[in-house]
């Protein structure tokens, strides 16, 4: 039994100890049954999934399984469907109990085990060749659970000496940006805040607090879906930030950095970095990769949009260079620096906003997004442990390749 490995779960002990967890918002929410069914209804993200593990049975036949944060157990019928000889299904909320009734009720009682306790304190009777889970928040890291995911491989996934490929579903998580102009979404903000533009509120003047007011408005994430037509650079542009977690650290996730540099393909106003993720599983025998790009069909996770107060008049052809910083915090969540400058000036033109990714605005603006993810969201499931959904459940390629290099890096592509 691997359980009692030495592993390190912090940077500093009041940010970044995942086994903290007594407080935890998440824990009630996902206790719920009507935000697990949010999620399930996401038929991306659990189509999928299912598609990733189906589509590689060789990871998964005869394999002890570990499934991280198991919610309903979805993720572990799948692992059985799959052929996993025994799966244990952790999960710390009371959705555990939920779990494991519907798992006796579709007959997987003796492969599936329900272990419910924080991955960070529980034990197992013995390691793991495969770790599945679903921790991904908007923009890849909200919400913190990555470290779970991370912990549980160094407490429980077999050494790459026993097992020649550590296998973990996903694999490698990345997080991608590119700058958009948005004037109707800057402007409904700006408009949220001229309540405080007032001087004779029953005869007190408010105008004092108008900057605050306008600040926190524009220290907010905003999600929601967005038209790929707002982007004012090409794809090829795009900055990136990959996190391989057979391999990434608790420590690594403390601090991400982003870099940036964008030639700018249309004369605009910058507004900020609109922002997703995408999630690679990467099996022995097929590569599927789930989306959130605004390209794609929506999901639950939808878009990110991180805004400049001060936005940027651009030229086509400049180049607009920065880093995107993204620091742990106490809120289960990251504090988000966003530093952009416009190169090529006499003057220097620069604009810099703090965000709190804790604290987001939910603005839906693209009905054919949203459509798409309530129709799926509306459909009938009709599963069997041969089949999946078609189409939009994501991009599976036939892929035989060797052990993937190290992608734990930032870049701007």
């Amino acid at each position: 039994m691997q359980g009692g490995k030495r592993y390190s779960t912090a940077v500093t002990e009041a940010e970044t100890d995942p086994s903290g967890r007594e407080s935890h918002p998440f824990l009630q929410y996902y206790g719920q049954l009507s935000h697990q069914q949010n999620m399930l209804q996401d038929l991306v993200r659990t189509g999928t999934y299912q598609r990733a593990m189906l589509d590689n049975p060789l990871d998964f036949k005869n394999k002890v399984v570990l499934d991280v944060g198991c919610g309903t157990g979805i993720l572990s019928i799948f692992a059985a469907q799959a052929g996993a000889k025994k799966v244990y299904a952790v999960e710390a909320s009371d959705m555990a109990d939920m779990a494991r009734k519907l798992v006796e009720a579709n007959g997987w009682r003796d492969v599936i085990e329900i272990v419910k306790g924080k991955v960070e304190e529980i034990e197992l009777p013995e390691d793991v060749d495969v770790i599945v889970s679903e921790p991904l928040g908007f923009l890849l890291v909200h919400e913190r659970m990555l470290e779970s995911y991370i912990v549980a491989r160094q407490r429980f996934l077999r050494p790459a000496s026993v097992n020649k490929r550590q296998q973990m579903f996903p694999t490698v998580g990345t997080i991608k940006a590119l700058p958009f102009s948005d004037w109707q979404l800057y402007h409904d903000l700006q408009a949220k805040s001229q309540f405080w533009h007032m001087n004779n509120f029953y005869g007190v003047d408010l105008t004092a607090l108008e900057g605050n007011a306008l600040a926190q408005l524009f220290s907010q994430p905003v999600i929601g879906y967005f038209d790929p037509s707002i982007l004012i650079a090409r794809d090829d542009e795009m900055a990136t930030h990959a996190i391989d977690f057979r391999t990434a650290t608790v420590e690594e996730l403390a601090v991400i950095t982003m870099p940036f540099r964008y030639r700018i393909s249309k004369t605009s106003l910058m507004h900020g970095l609109a922002c997703w993720f995408d999630a690679d599983f990467l099996g022995s025998q097929n590569l599927v990769t789930l989306t959130t790009s605004p390209r794609a069909p929506g999901t639950h996770w939808y878009q990110v949009r991180l805004l400049l107060a001060h936005p940027l008049a651009v030229n086509s052809g400049q180049f607009v260079s920065g880093v995107l910083t993204m620091r742990v915090n106490k809120k289960f969540s990251y504090d988000v620096v966003l530093e952009a400058q416009v190169e090529g000036t006499r003057e220097t033109i620069r604009s810099v906003n703090h965000i709190a990714l804790h604290d987001p605005y939910y603005h839906y603006l693209n009905p054919s997004a949203a459509a798409s993810y309530q129709t799926s969201s509306s459909s009938s499931w009709g599963h069997s442990a041969n089949a999946t959904w078609g189409g939009a459940t994501g991009q599976s390629q036939n892929h035989n390749y060797e052990e993937e290099d190290d992608v734990s890096s930032a870049s701007a592509e």
